[in-house]
């Protein structure tokens, strides 16, 4: 019989929450770091380095499955998981954010979007339907209503109507979810409504009447600020169920995922450990590193004797060499100390959580942050 879908707490510290969200490829401990593997890898990093790091879960991208290879194509070559050699489970988004971004001379209506490819100007439609076709197709074991992310700032006015559209398109979701899901399976549902809190809670409740077994919050982390952001992210899980995981979707720096988890917020995702890795930047137990820097030229001591990765073990001064030479193993070298930094805070934090020591935790970590910076290079 196959393990059906499931989330179970297993302490609280104050709003921070630590558990476990059971799925039939494994269980995911939380609160839970995603990297993003957008193409079906994460840059730069071998499969099983990243599942190494101790991470749980990946996430993939809709949107660039759906234009190459083709979701198709993947369900034919055995799914996701098979294609990607990835045993564990694998969370996918709706691909709306990207078409917002990214897609050319896009068209919202009541149907769903209409854009061009930006890799070679082909004309798709993305419905609510066609977007949880192409998750099942992909297999992904945890999988998002097509919304629209809606853009920042927006008036109350615009993000009322934004927000009603994506309450629509969930409830279609959903529908066309029961209808072409495998067992096991879970979809989350997004809450929208920008920074307006009346709006945010129309949002969640409005989804929690839907039904969903966790829920997102999206359209944060997209120039609002992190006081703003954390402010609506504390008023939105006051109105989220205490017993479904809570997903803050696109976020980011060490500071803003613990601010967050001490708001009751349980899984992440972001580009930002594997993009700095190839941008010679390093997240460390001391702070963060830019390796461009030409103090670490003649700097022999480990990139992070704190950390338990093996690249991370390697020197600071090779490490500048290798960035500054433009070798590829740099990048390779970086991303994979730090997607291990974002498993090992993520393990700390679960740590602390159960023993009731967050708050000094992450007050720790984010004192290591702000003393050192982003460092320039010379």
């Amino acid at each position: 019989m196959i393990k059906a879908f499931s989330f179970a707490l297993t302490a609280q510290d104050g709003r921070a929450r630590t558990g476990a969200i059971s799925t039939p490829r494994g269980e995911i401990r939380t609160p839970a770091f995603m990297p993003v593997g957008t193409g079906a890898t994460v840059k730069a990093m071998f499969p099983e380095d990243v599942a190494a790091t101790g991470a749980d879960i990946l996430l993939g991208n809709t949107y660039h499955l759906m234009l190459r290879p083709g979701a198709e194509r993947v369900a034919k070559l055995g799914g996701l998981h098979k294609f990607m050699h990835w045993d564990r489970p694998i969370l996918t988004d709706s691909g709306g954010f990207q078409v917002m971004s990214l897609a050319k001379l896009r068209r919202i209506t009541e149907e769903g979007v209409t854009f061009q490819s930006h890799i070679d100007g082909t004309k798709i439609k993305l419905t609510p339907e066609r977007a949880i076709e192409i998750q099942c197709l992909l297999g992904s074991d945890i999988q998002m209503v097509l919304d629209e992310c809606t853009p920042f700032p927006a008036t109350r006015e615009e993000a009322k109507a934004s927000l009603d559209l994506s309450m629509r398109w969930a409830e279609r979701s959903k529908a066309a979810f029961t209808d072409m899901s495998a067992p096991g399976q879970a979809l989350f549902g997004i809450v929208q409504g920008s920074v307006y809190p009346d709006l945010r809670e129309m949002s969640a409740r409005g989804l929690i009447e839907i039904g969903f077994p966790g829920y997102a919050v999206g359209g944060l982390a997209v120039g609002e600020g992190q006081e703003a952001m954390f402010e609506v992210v504390e008023l939105t899980t006051d109105f989220l169920p205490e017993d479904r995981p809570r997903y803050l979707m696109g976020v980011g720096t060490p500071q803003d995922m613990l601010g967050a988890i001490a708001r009751g917020i349980d899984m992440f995702d972001c580009v930002m450990p594997t993009r700095s890795g190839r941008h010679c930047q390093a997240f460390t137990w001391g702070g963060k590193l830019n390796l461009r820097n030409a103090r670490f030229a003649e700097d022999m001591s480990p990139l992070d004797a704190e950390s338990k990765c093996p690249a991370a073990q390697y020197e600071r001064a090779y490490l500048h060499h290798l960035v500054k030479s433009g070798e590829a193993l740099g990048s390779m070298l970086l991303t994979y100390a730090n997607v291990q930094f974002y498993q090992e805070l993520m393990g700390r934090a679960r740590a602390a959580i159960a023993q009731g020591t967050f708050a000094a935790f992450a007050e720790d970590v984010c004192r290591r942050y702000e003393t050192t910076g982003e460092e320039e290079a010379d």
